[in-house]
């Protein structure tokens, strides 16, 4: 098997799952042991200094970060499908909302969440209140980011929109329950949780 996902249920290596559903793709799963801290062990560092997941291998090539790691597969295996392809001018969209979530919509809720103290003007993601309108603003041409195709960005994309209403980092407005309601249905979001789940219950990790 060409992958290998370091992977622990809760954490953000649960989307990459549904990201290789949505390919159709598997990968050997390593589990990582938050509770012994083996994501600090000097093995795992080599792959990542951060010592944070995911982490995914490919053929001896790294790669972090959720949206790093999304970009990356939609390119290398499903390029045309769920990756616009390079000439396409919709891959313009594809990058810009793929990569909102991580450096924009992420930190500025988080700021908000926990009361931080910044000048808006010297940050990158401005206020929360016009990260909200721009959320808004990107789901406004179709069903998805893309209108009415569904693309890798949207994994990315909403994943962090899922996560954000689960813990009550985003107020529920009708357009972003309508969407995340939209991934829910997608049955591949639906096998990859269920099989996070599992491996939560394996490893006797409560919920």
């Amino acid at each position: 098997m060409s992958l290998v996902l370091y992977h622990h249920p809760y954490s953000r290596a649960a989307t990459v799952l549904w990201m290789l559903e949505e390919l159709g793709m598997d990968a050997e799963l390593k589990y990582v042991d938050f509770k012994t801290n083996a994501q600090k062990e000097p093995e795992f560092l080599a792959l990542n200094p951060m010592g944070k997941l995911p982490v995914l291998v490919d053929k001896g090539a790294v790669i972090t970060e959720v949206a790093a790691i999304g970009l990356y597969l939609a390119d290398r295996y499903s390029l045309g499908n769920l990756a616009p392809s390079l000439s396409d001018l919709s891959r313009s969209q594809y990058l810009r909302w793929a990569l909102f979530s991580p450096s924009v919509i992420e930190p500025a809720l988080a700021a908000k969440a926990g009361n931080f103290e910044f000048r808006a003007s010297a940050v990158g993601w401005g206020t929360s209140d016009a990260v909200v309108e721009t959320m808004h603003h990107a789901l406004s041409k179709g069903r998805y980011l893309l209108g009415e195709d569904f693309s890798m960005a949207d994994v990315i994309f909403g994943g962090t929109l899922r996560f954000m209403l689960r813990f009550k980092m985003l107020e529920p407005a009708p357009r972003f329950e309508e969407y995340a309601a939209l991934l829910a249905a997608r049955p591949q979001l639906q096998r990859a949780e269920a099989r996070n789940n599992a491996l939560a219950e394996e490893h006797g990790l409560g919920k």
